[in-house]
């Protein structure tokens, strides 16, 4: 008797593995704001000027010298920006803008939320026509940092709330990313603050740095060099720096933005009183 043994062959068909992002490379970055865009908080030795967050962030994504922009200015404002540092920030066509602005507009007397908000707008969309990825900063309260009397604390901290309210708006309606400083590691440690307790230390800097970093990788760029948080290359303030920051700049500095800024905290304490008042009676 003759068997007939049949071998049924079976093919076997290996399921791909799931393809890695395909992520891009940056090579053009600007960065908008005020002082604390333009590095203030973060010297180089000898008097070389600052560093601070953008050419962390540069260094971060690969940019080249030729493919970053950064005409940030101390005491800028929202529609600084929008009027002074948007034009030349669109002519670069960067592919990621950073903006750092709105803490100097917490301190002004003619405040207007609904102003900032459009003209955030702006900002973002006229960038986005030109393929940019722009990443705001939300703020932090500022006045569990720098030392105020209680009632100029309130006002600030209420301020820096409608001025937060109208960033969280804008944001949300153009789905950008933004980074939120309430949220970074150790906001309030006063390691990461520089001696006026205004703009962050290099450290700071460096935090910030990540924050960004981190929120443009979640864009779908890469990031060749991740951010250090190790300090080296900036120059610590001496204790004369510290007695000459105050004299010559924190002083003049409190008085200027008191004139403008007290009024609003004087309306602010006359409320919580009226409060008060009504909930004894």
């Amino acid at each position: 008797m003759v068997i007939t043994v049949t071998v049924m062959s079976f093919e076997v068909t290996e399921t791909p593995e799931p393809s890695a992002p395909n992520l891009r490379q940056a090579r053009r970055l600007v960065v908008l704001g005020d002082s604390t865009a333009v590095g203030l908080g973060d010297p180089l030795p000898n008097r070389g000027g600052w560093r601070g967050v953008g050419p962390l962030v540069a260094t971060a994504l690969g940019i080249e010298p030729d493919g970053y922009l950064n005409p940030s200015f101390t005491g800028a404002r929202m529609r600084c920006v929008l009027t002074e540092q948007l034009p030349a920030a669109v002519a670069h066509r960067p592919d990621v803008a950073l903006l750092i602005v709105g803490m100097n507009d917490t301190l002004r007397s003619n405040f207007d939320a609904e102003q900032i908000a459009a003209d955030l707008t702006t900002i973002i969309r006229e960038l986005a026509a030109v393929g940019t990825t722009v990443v705001p900063v939300r703020f932090h309260d500022h006045g569990k940092v720098f030392r105020l009397p209680s009632s100029l604390r309130r006002a600030l901290t209420s301020r820096i709330g409608e001025l937060n309210a109208a960033i969280d708006g804008v944001v949300a309606r153009e789905g950008v990313p933004c980074l939120d400083l309430d949220r970074l590691p150790g906001a309030y440690d006063l390691s990461v603050w520089s001696v006026d307790r205004l703009h962050p230390s290099e450290l700071g800097h460096r935090l910030l740095a990540d924050g960004f970093a981190g929120l443009i990788a979640e864009a779908g760029f890469k990031i060749p060099e991740p951010v250090s948080l190790t300090c080296s290359g900036g120059a610590d303030p001496s204790t004369a720096d510290h007695v000459g920051w105050l004299v010559l700049k924190g002083i003049p500095w409190l008085w200027r933005r008191g004139r403008d800024f007290v009024p609003y905290a004087a309306v602010i304490m006359w409320r919580s009183w009226r409060a008060r008042e009504s909930r004894r009676g």
